[in-house]
């Protein structure tokens, strides 16, 4: 085991090259050395390294170091962070892992920092901080293995997030505001309990790898193709179909839907000039149905239908459709291992497909 630093010349003994300090698996308790030593090293260090070691409450005396850009306290029995941390303007990375952190413990100003990558996992917040929504900068953040049930809708406040790690917690669903991250490129959401996706992920035109493999998924909506960019998408682990489901529930279409339907699908000119203008943003509002057999649209009233698509007789991907009525079935979507069941009937591109099974 290593000496306890008890003194300036043990942290100097301690700093490694490129202005970085190991002070890892000490024992420590506090950094009440950190006092002793030269404003001229203080001023070098740049990255602080104080993993293992007994912390209970941030070691405020690490404001010392001015010029600290990299901070790792992980593992540790860290339960709070103190004003001092404020102090640290260039501080870009903070990592702080395996620890007895939860929403409480930051402070009230934490989201004016300037933040690049946070760390969390590993920690007790049963909720995302609004702190850490409020970091501008924020490129990377990490909160798995905590408690978390939601996400907030406010996580789109986080515009120049690329990547986000949520893994291992007990998330049930995903909002849809999380589509409104432009730069997300990796989402990891595995070994949650979410059963569906929202269709609005398909605006996530940066994503590159989404990570979703043991959650309680039994469908994909269709426009996951939609995801050009998209190069791993991992699914292993879930209650995926095995078959095409045909029963569920079909809420028969209303009358105001009914005449919609007809004029639109009958292409009647309509204005606000002819009619009251709630009912010109109704009739705008229509869907057109997917089969590419059926010319219909819906409002309201639609069918879910799971299709399942085969890529290579190998591969094989369950995606929801939204069809207008019962009778858009295709004559062969009971048999899932039928020819007719292919990407070609819903003209989803080859190649996309692909792209989404191999990743």
């Amino acid at each position: 085991m290593f000496a306890l630093p008890g003194s300036a010349m043990d942290v100097l003994e301690n700093m490694e090259g490129d202005n970085v300090l190991n002070l890892s698996r000490m024992n420590l308790e506090t950094l009440a050395a950190l006092e002793d030593i030269s404003e001229e090293k203080r001023k070098e260090t740049r990255q602080l390294l104080l993993t293992h070691n007994r912390f209970t409450a941030f070691p405020g005396n690490v404001a010392y170091l001015s010029n600290l850009l990299f901070l790792d306290i992980s593992s540790n029995g860290l339960a709070h962070i103190c004003d001092q941390i404020l102090a640290l303007t260039k501080l870009k990375t903070l990592i702080a892992k395996n620890n007895r952190m939860d929403e409480f413990s930051l402070p009230k100003d934490f989201g004016k920092m300037n933040l690049e990558v946070v760390n969390f996992s590993g920690n007790r917040f049963e909720e995302v901080p609004p702190q850490l929504l409020e970091l501008q900068r924020l490129k990377s953040l990490s909160l798995g293995g905590n408690r978390l049930k939601t996400i907030p809708a406010e996580i789109e406040n986080l515009t120049s997030l690329e990547l986000l790690y949520l893994g291992g917690n007990g998330i049930l669903s995903i909002p849809p505001e999380l589509a409104n991250l432009p730069y997300l490129s990796y989402l990891g959401l595995c070994d949650n309990h979410i059963q569906g996706l929202p269709p609005q992920l398909a605006q996530l035109n940066s994503l590159r790898s989404l990570s979703l493999h043991n959650n309680l998924l039994t469908y994909l909506p269709q426009e996951i193709l939609n995801l050009v960019r998209l190069q791993e998408l991992s699914l292993r682990g879930n209650p995926l179909v095995v078959r095409f489901v045909k029963d569920f529930i079909y809420n028969p279409p209303s009358l105001l839907e009914l005449a919609g339907r007809i004029v639109k699908s009958r292409n009647f000119q309509y204005s606000r000039k002819d009619m009251p203008a709630n009912l010109v943003i109704y009739l705008d509002s229509a869907s057109k149905c997917p089969n590419p057999k059926c010319a219909g649209v819906y409002f309201d009233s639609c069918v879910r239908h799971i299709k399942f698509v085969d890529f290579c007789g190998k591969y094989r991907l369950p995606l929801m459709h939204y069809l207008c009525s019962p009778q858009c079935y295709s004559p062969c979507s009971s048999n899932s291992q039928s020819d007719c069941d292919s990407d070609e009937e819903f003209n989803i591109p080859q190649h996309r497909m692909q792209k989404v099974l191999l990743g």
